[in-house]
C-alpha cells in the first residue's frame, strides 16, 4: 500500500493530503460546493434522519461551519476523491493539540462509493496521520445510536465503545439524540493498523 502525505503534514492547523492508490484525501475548497453536494445527491443521503449529510438547503451552512472550524483550528476538512471525482467528505474535528486528542467525523460518502472498502482506506490514511504524525493519545469516534450502519462500520476499524451519551444532541428536527463514543488509542494503534491492512489485502486479493 503506497500512502503519501504533503510537506508540513504534521501540522495540527494544516490540512494534509493523503493518498493511497487512487484514493486522496485532500483539503475541502469552497469551489468543491457542487461536487460536494453532488456527492450526498448518490442516494439523497440528506434524507437519512440519522446523518448530517449536505442536501440542496443546507450546503452552504455546512460548508460555512466547516471553514469556521477550521479558521479556529478545531477542524481539519478533507475532499474525498477517487478517480479525479469527490466521492464525499470526512474532517477531523474537536481537535485539541494540548491533550493530541482529536475525533475523525461528518462522514459521508456517496451511495455508489459505500461498502467498496472507501471507508476502510480513507479511516487507515486518517489514523496513520492521527498517531504517526500528529502523535495523538486517542482518536475518536461519535455516531447516532440509530445509525447502525456507521457504528458498524467503526467497530470493524478496530475501535472499542467507550458508552452512550444519553440526551447528547437536540438534532435539526427537533429529536434529542444519543451519541454512542468510540474510540483507539496510541497503543493500539500497531495492532489497528495491522488488522486494517490485512483487511484492505484480503479485499484486494
Amino acid at each position: 500500500m503506497i500512502v503519501a502525505e504533503t510537506a508540513g503534514a504534521s501540522s495540527w492547523r494544516e490540512t494534509p493530503t493523503l493518498q493511497a492508490g487512487d484514493l486522496i484525501l485532500r483539503p475541502l475548497e469552497a469551489s468543491d460546493r457542487a461536487a460536494i453536494l453532488a456527492a450526498s445527491a448518490d442516494g439523497e443521503l440528506w434524507t437519512l434522519f440519522y446523518t448530517a449529510a449536505p442536501g440542496p438547503d443546507t450546503i452552504d451552512a455546512w460548508m460555512e461551519r466547516a471553514e469556521q472550524e477550521k479558521r479556529v483550528g478545531r477542524s481539519l476538512p478533507f475532499a474525498v476523491v477517487q478517480h479525479g471525482r469527490i466521492i464525499g467528505s470526512t474532517r477531523f474535528m474537536r481537535m485539541n493539540e494540548t491533550h493530541r486528542r482529536v475525533e475523525i467525523g461528518t462522514t459521508f460518502y456517496a451511495a455508489s462509493a459505500q461498502r467498496t472498502g472507501v471507508n476502510t482506506q480513507a479511516k487507515r490514511l486518517l489514523l496513520a496521520h492521527a498517531f504517526e504524525q500528529l502523535n495523538c493519545l486517542c482518536v475518536q469516534f461519535r455516531t447516532d445510536w440509530f445509525n447502525r450502519p456507521s457504528r458498524t462500520a467503526i467497530e470493524r476499524l478496530g475501535a472499542k465503545l467507550d458508552g452512550v451519551l444519553r440526551n447528547h444532541t437536540i438534532m435539526a428536527d427537533g429529536r434529542v439524540r444519543d451519541t454512542v463514543s468510540y474510540s483507539i488509542i496510541a497503543n493500539e494503534w500497531p495492532g489497528v493498523k495491522q488488522h486494517l491492512d490485512f483487511s484492505l489485502d484480503r479485499s484486494r486479493g
